[in-house]
C-alpha cells in the first residue's frame, strides 16, 4: 500500500482519511512530531503528507521547510491544515511550498477533495509515468544537494546492456517490465541496505541514477546485481534462457545472437570532499557507465580528477563529451539512438 503521512497529535485526520482512501490502496500513517515525521519520509517516501498547524511541537513550519529543501522529498505534495483564517499565514504557507491550505474546521469531503487533487497532481507532472520515481530537474537537485554537502558521496549510474534487442524479441510491454524490476530492486536495495536520505532517481529509458555515499556503494551494486541476475530470468523463453542468448537481427537486417540484457553500473566517488561542478560529475558518470559496460564484472569506478577549488572551467576531452546538459541527467547519446548496447 501507499502510505499517506498525517502529522497531528490527536488522529482524527488519519481516521478520516484511512476510512476513506483504505479502500483504495492508501494508508495514512500518523506522526505527532516533526523530526519524527521528516525521518519517516525519508525512510518510507509517502505519496503525500498532510500537516496539522498545531501539532505538539508547534514547529510545523520548520517541517514544511525541512521537506521542500531535501531533494528526496521536494515533489511530495503537502497539505497544511490550520485554524488560522489569516492571510498573512496563508501567504507564508504557500511561499514556503505547501500546495493546499484547509481552514479548519473543516468537512471530510473538502479534506478528501484536496488529497485527491494532490495526488493526481502528482502523478501527472512530477514522477515517470512507468516507475514512479523522479527525474529531470529533482534528480539534478539531488546531485547538487551531495555537492553542497560536507560529507562525502557517491553516483550511481545504473544502464541495461542490450536493451534493444530484448524490446525488438520480446515487445515494448516486456521492456517495461524489465525497467520495472530495474527500479523495484534499486528501491528495496536502498532500502535494505543504503542510507534513509539516498535517492533513486529515474533518467528515463532503461537509466537509474543511484545518490549514495561511499561506505554504501560496494554493497548496493552487489545486491543489486545479484539481485537482478536472478529476477530478471522470468522474461525469458526458457530456450533463450538455456542458450544464453537472444535471437535477433542487426544493423543490416541479418540475424545475430544477442547476450541476454545485462546490468551495468558505473561508479563516481569523492571521500575526500573536493571540489566539483555538477556537470563534471554527470560527465565522469556517463564516462564509468561506459567503462562498466565493458567490465566483466558490470561495474566500473572512476574516480573525480578536478579537485582545485578556484578552478571555474575544465575543458574536457572530446571521449568525454556526451548528452548531458546544464548538469541535469538526460538519456544518454547511445540511448536515445537506440543502440543495442
Amino acid at each position: 500500500m501507499s502510505s499517506i503521512l498525517v502529522v497531528e497529535g490527536e488522529g482524527e485526520i488519519t481516521k478520516i482519511v484511512d476510512a476513506c482512501l483504505g479502500c483504495e490502496g492508501y494508508n495514512a500513517v500518523m506522526i505527532e512530531n516533526g523530526d519524527d515525521a521528516v525521518r519517516f519520509t525519508l525512510r518510507e517516501m509517502p505519496c503525500l503528507a498532510i500537516v496539522y498547524r498545531t501539532l505538539p511541537d508547534g514547529n510545523c513550519y520548520k517541517l514544511i521547510q525541512q521537506l521542500r529543501d531535501h531533494p528526496k522529498s521536494m515533489h511530495i505534495p503537502l497539505i497544511l491544515i490550520s485554524p488560522c483564517t489569516s492571510l498573512v499565514e496563508k501567504v507564508r504557507a504557500y511561499e514556503l511550498g505547501i500546495d493546499s491550505y484547509i481552514t479548519a474546521p473543516f468537512s471530510c469531503d473538502e479534506l478528501i477533495a484536496h488529497v485527491r487533487r494532490q495526488l493526481r497532481r502528482m502523478q501527472q507532472n512530477t514522477l515517470s509515468p512507468l516507475t514512479r520515481l523522479p527525474g529531470g530537474l529533482q534528480l539534478e537537485r539531488a546531485i547538487d544537494y551531495k555537492l553542497r554537502g560536507s560529507d562525502p558521496w557517491s553516483v550511481l549510474y545504473l544502464d541495461l546492456d542490450h536493451f534493444k534487442a530484448f524490446n525488438d524479441a520480446y515487445g515494448f510491454l516486456a521492456g517495461n517490465d524489465m525497467i520495472l524490476l530495474v527500479s523495484h530492486i534499486c528501491q528495496q536495495v536502498v532500502y535494505e541496505y543504503g542510507n534513509a536520505d539516498d535517492f533513486v532517481g529515474h533518467v528515463g529509458g532503461d537509466d537509474f541514477v543511484i545518490v549514495t555515499t561511499p561506505d554504501r556503494e560496494q554493497l548496493l551494486c552487489a545486491h543489486i546485481l545479484d539481485r537482478y541476475k536472478e529476477e530478471s530470468l522470468v522474461f525469458y523463453r526458457s530456450e533463450d534462457v538455456q542458450r544464453g542468448s537472444i535471437n535477433g537481427i542487426d544493423r543490416n537486417g541479418m540475424p545475430y545472437q544477442y547476450p541476454l540484457v545485462s546490468l551495468s553500473i558505473g561508479v563516481v566517488s569523492d571521500r575526500l570532499r573536493s571540489h566539483h561542478s555538477p556537470d563534471e560529475i554527470s560527465t565522469l558518470t556517463a564516462e564509468a557507465k561506459r567503462l562498466a559496460k565493458r567490465s566483466s564484472s558490470n561495474v566500473s569506478h572512476v574516480s573525480p580528477r578536478w579537485s582545485v577549488p578556484e578552478r571555474t572551467h575544465v575543458s574536457l576531452p572530446l571521449s568525454l563529451v556526451h548528452s548531458f546538459n546544464s548538469g541535469a541527467f538526460y538519456l544518454a547519446e547511445e540511448d536515445a539512438l537506440a543502440e543495442s548496447k
